[in-house]
C-alpha cells in the first residue's frame, strides 16, 4: 500500500531546526523568553506534523480498502453479467431449435380449428349439397328419348326397316360438393395420406378457385411439399396463397412457412426479409411472434412497425 508522506525537504527543515536549537549552545543572553517560546513552537510543529501524517497514514489505509472492495465488487458483477449471458445465449439456442415444434404445434392448433369451422358450416347445407349432387347424378343418368327419322329406303314403315334412335346423353362433369371436397382433403392430410389429400385439395382450387377455402386447400399442398422436403414447391404454394388470397386467415401462416422454407435452402436474406415482412405485416399474430423468436435466434435486428 503507499503511504503519503510529508515532503522530505520541509519535515527536514523542521527537524534540523530543531536539532540546531536543542543543539547549541546557548548564550547567556539566549535564556531570554523569546528563546524559550521559539523552542516550544518548534516542538509543537514537530508534533502536528507527526500527527499530520499518522492522520493521512489512516485515511489512506481506509481509502486502499474501499477501492479494494470496489474491485472486488467490479469482478463479481462482471462475472455475474457473463454467467448471465452464456444462459441467455443458451436459452435463445434452445427456443430457435424448437421453433419448428411450436410452429407445427400451432399450425395444428389452427387447422383444428379450421376444421371445426368446416363442420359448422357443413351442418348448414348438408342437406342442399346433398339433393344437389342427387339430381345431378340422376340427370347424368337418365336415358335419352327415342327420336323417330324418316326412312331412306322406300319399303320403310312396312316392316322392311328399322328405327333410328339417339345417341346416348353424355355425362356432363358435375363439381363436387367443396366443403365435403376440403374436409376429405384435410382428414386425409392430417392422417398422412398426402397423395390423395393433393387430389382432393386440386379439386376445391380447380372447381372453387374464388372461394376462401382455395386459399386454405392452396396452403395446405405447400405443407404437403413442406412436409415432403419440397421446399421449392411449398414456396410455390405459399406465395400462391400469398398473392391469390392476402385477406386470407392462411395469409400470416403462408409467409411465416415460406420464410422457413427459404432458410431451409440455405437463401438467408430472403429468408429473414420474409420474416420480417410477416412481423410487419400481421405484428399481433402468433405466427409474428414465431417468427421473433427464430430472428432473434439467429442474431437479426427486428425492425418493429409503428404501433
Amino acid at each position: 500500500m503507499a503511504r503519503f508522506s510529508i515532503p522530505h525537504k520541509h519535515l527536514a527543515a523542521a527537524l534540523a531546526l530543531a536539532a540546531l536549537l536543542s543543539t547549541s549552545p546557548v548564550p547567556a543572553h539566549a535564556t531570554s523568553k523569546e528563546m524559550i517560546e521559539l523552542q516550544t513552537q518548534v516542538q509543537q510543529l514537530l508534533d502536528m506534523v507527526q500527527r499530520l501524517q499518522s492522520t493521512l497514514d489512516t485515511r489512506m489505509g481506509v481509502m486502499q480498502h474501499q477501492v479494494e472492495q470496489t474491485a472486488d465488487t467490479a469482478n463479481q458483477l462482471n462475472a455475474s453479467v457473463t454467467q448471465l449471458q452464456q444462459k441467455l445465449n443458451g436459452v435463445t439456442e434452445a427456443n430457435g431449435g424448437k421453433l419448428d415444434t411450436v410452429s407445427g404445434q400451432v399450425q395444428s392448433l389452427n387447422d383444428s380449428v379450421d376444421e371445426l369451422k368446416s363442420r359448422i358450416a357443413k351442418l348448414d347445407k348438408n342437406v342442399q349439397d346433398l339433393q344437389a349432387q342427387l339430381q345431378s347424378m340422376q340427370a347424368a343418368a337418365a336415358p335419352a328419348q327415342p327420336t323417330n327419322t324418316q326412312p331412306s329406303d322406300p319399303n320403310a314403315g312396312q316392316g322392311g326397316g328399322a328405327p333410328t334412335s339417339a345417341p346416348m346423353a353424355v355425362p356432363v362433369n358435375v363439381a363436387p360438393p367443396l366443403k365435403d371436397t376440403f374436409q376429405a382433403g384435410y382428414r386425409d392430410y392430417m392422417a398422412a395420406h398426402y397423395g390423395v389429400a393433393t387430389g382432393e385439395f386440386q379439386d376445391v382450387i380447380h372447381y372453387y378457385p374464388m372461394d376462401d377455402l382455395a386459399g386454405s386447400a392452396q396452403f395446405y399442398l405447400g405443407e404437403i411439399a413442406y412436409r415432403q422436403l419440397d421446399y421449392a414447391g411449398a414456396i410455390k404454394s405459399y406465395n400462391a396463397v400469398l398473392e391469390g388470397f392476402p385477406g386470407s386467415s392462411k395469409a400470416p401462416a403462408a409467409q411465416l412457412r415460406k420464410g422457413l422454407a427459404l432458410l431451409q435452402l440455405g437463401k438467408k436474406d430472403s429468408g429473414v426479409h420474409e420474416l420480417r415482412l410477416l412481423v410487419q405485416r400481421h405484428p399481433q399474430t402468433p405466427e409474428a411472434q414465431q417468427a421473433r423468436t427464430k430472428l432473434n435466434g439467429m442474431g437479426v435486428r427486428i425492425s418493429e412497425p409503428n404501433r
